[in-house]
């Protein structure tokens, strides 16, 4: 029996060592609102990398933007609204609504109707209607994150009755955001079941034509997203997702497997944080060597507050992964730090397919700072748990890990509030300027903030920031790729996997117990060897002092080394 939806559960105390986990497994399926319906198949993907990088796709420009028929000529083919008793969530289920289901898809007329059946009442799904205006082309409604009328951008659907040989279109007519990837070159993903089974293909980037434009000239202002592609096979059963699906059952299926590994079960305590409104647990991992934590600091990271963010989640997997390898770096930090890991803050919005809020019907990644245990518990339970540790010992990073629609690369959004000495404000920028350097390819250092603007004071990163955590963090992972090191082409997730473990590399620069000493040639850049094993060479804490300064003082119009207080500089001044 699951506690009454938003009831907390026994939160651990946070310094036992890991020992056995709580019995949390086997684990209940997902917990529905009861106004959803449920299909009850069961919805896998194979993983699987491409053998080379998928380029961009060069957009069209808004004045090539199709000419769509009348939605009002077209044929409903698909229709599935929760019908929402009130405007609130009242209570949960596994399976969601109980009773038969009904039938959105419109049936086939005969054998030879070649109208595309389509799905999305399934775990992170989220289509709404759609409509066919042409023998080939539909138009898409989203379903808008529940309890609310917008966030429209995350996409997750099936289609059957597939034909290989036609030019499809489609278009999704109410995408929330003025400004978007998909006009910089961003390809939807396609899964084929066919390739899957026969060739071990997996999601892959498809689409061409691809535009994205402002839609009806109505307030607030709708945005569509249109894009053509063939598929690979008649009769297939295929899937498009604006990113890497990652659910809620392929987080308990990783921690199942993770808890039945003797191994790395030694190391990583998987239990309760506490219980979302649905019901659904918020897994909290504690990950530390054997024997004592005296001493030790501790590193707290978090994802999926956000839950159309799922290239966070593939992130995370890296990062938990190498952590609990049998790497020589993985044990060392294993024996310096203990790591406070809570992989999926928001699990109800994943399961029902939101791309930003919970089922209170609002933004928790803005409600650290008022959030109430009964209406926002995950963000509320992981605050307390760090107050609790911060009390204790100290807390030397918090990384919360998202998506982002609008930019490429990697990059992270820190905090300098611009009223510390200079130090303390270059430190800020040590870390991401570090990652960059170990992550050349993909982070981008230019496109990190760290100004603290009033909006963002309830976010998880400022508000670890206000608790006393000094380095505090938002990595941001592009729903796109990368533009750097030679590279225009999207991340698989392979790439996003390995952020996890360049993440955890470069904490080893950022605390490594012997750093190099500084001398003449860290003002040139140089790198300096890390002396753990590792063939390469990495960025040092002190070279990076050095060019962080170097690289402010640019900003600012002045000579590399002239000097100068960083005090009477704001954060939004150095920014513009």
């Amino acid at each position: 029996q699951t506690p009454h939806q938003g009831r907390p559960a026994p939160s651990t105390q946070p310094w036992r060592s890991p020992g056995k986990p709580q019995a949390l497994f086997p684990v209940p399926a997902p917990r529905w609102p009861v106004e959803c319906e449920v299909i009850q198949e069961t919805i896998e993907h194979i993983e699987w990398v491409p053998p080379e990088p998928e380029p961009f796709c060069p957009p069209m420009g808004v004045e090539q933007a199709p000419d769509t028929i009348g939605e009002e000529q077209g044929t409903v083919v698909y229709h599935s609204s929760p019908v929402l008793q009130g405007s609130c969530f009242t209570c949960a289920r596994v399976g969601g609504a109980p009773g038969p289901l009904s039938s959105p898809a419109a049936p086939l007329k005969s054998p030879q109707d070649t109208t595309l059946l389509f799905e999305s009442r399934f775990e992170s799904g989220n289509l709404q209607k759609v409509i066919k205006v042409g023998p080939y082309e539909y138009v898409l409604t989203l379903r808008p994150d529940l309890y609310t009328a917008k966030h429209t951008q995350w996409f997750y659907f099936r289609v059957q009755n597939t034909r290989r040989e036609p030019l499809y279109r489609f278009t999704i007519a109410n995408m929330a955001k003025p400004k978007s990837l998909y006009g910089r070159g961003l390809r939807p993903l396609l899964y084929s079941q066919q390739d899957a089974q026969s060739c071990g293909i997996g999601w892959r980037r498809v689409g061409t034509d691809i535009c994205y434009y402002r839609g009806s000239a109505g307030e607030p202002p709708v945005f569509r997203l249109s894009w053509t592609v063939r598929f690979p096979h008649d009769g297939d059963t295929c899937f498009f997702a604006a990113c890497y699906p990652y659910t809620y059952s392929d987080l308990q299926r990783y921690l199942r497997a993770l808890v039945a590994d003797p191994a790395r079960s030694r190391y990583c305590a998987v239990r309760a944080l506490c219980r979302s409104l649905a019901g659904n647990t918020v897994y909290l991992l504690t990950i530390t060597g054997p024997g004592s934590t005296a001493g030790k600091r501790v590193v707290v990271a978090s994802a999926r507050v956000h839950p159309g963010e799922s290239g966070g989640s593939w992130a995370m997997r890296g990062f938990l992964d190498f952590l609990l390898s049998a790497h020589a770096d993985a044990q060392l930090l294993r024996r310096l730090f203990v790591f406070k890991v809570v992989p999926m803050l928001n699990p109800d919005g994943v399961v029902v397919g939101n791309s930003r809020c919970s089922l209170a019907g609002r933004d928790p990644n803005r409600a650290y700072g008022t959030a109430l245990p009964g209406s926002f518990p995950g963000v509320w339970h992981l605050r307390a748990m760090v107050q609790r540790v911060l009390a204790e010992r100290e807390v030397v990073l918090y990384c919360d890990f998202h998506g982002h629609s609008r930019k490429n690369n990697v990059f992270m959004y820190g905090c300098d509030a611009g009223g510390d000495g200079a130090g303390t404000r270059l430190r800020q920028r040590v870390f991401p300027l570090m990652l960059s350097k170990n992550a050349p390819d993909k982070f981008s250092f230019a496109s990190c903030k760290f100004q603290v603007q009033k909006s963002k004071e309830g976010t998880g990163r400022v508000s670890m920031w206000r608790l006393g955590v000094s380095h505090s963090y938002t990595l941001e992972v592009a729903f796109s790729g990368s533009t750097l090191g030679g590279r225009s082409s999207h991340f698989s997730v392979e790439d996003l996997e390995s952020l996890g473990r360049l993440l955890c590399d470069t904490l080893l620069d950022f605390c490594d117990p012997t750093p190099a000493k500084v001398g003449s040639d860290l003002a040139q850049g140089a790198l300096v060897p890390r002396g753990r094993g590792d063939t390469g060479t990495v960025p040092q804490l002190q070279q990076c002092l050095v060019e962080a300064d170097a690289l402010l003082q640019q900003q600012m119009g002045r000579e590399p080394g002239s000097g100068g207080s960083w005090s009477d500089v704001s954060p939004s001044e150095l920014e513009s």
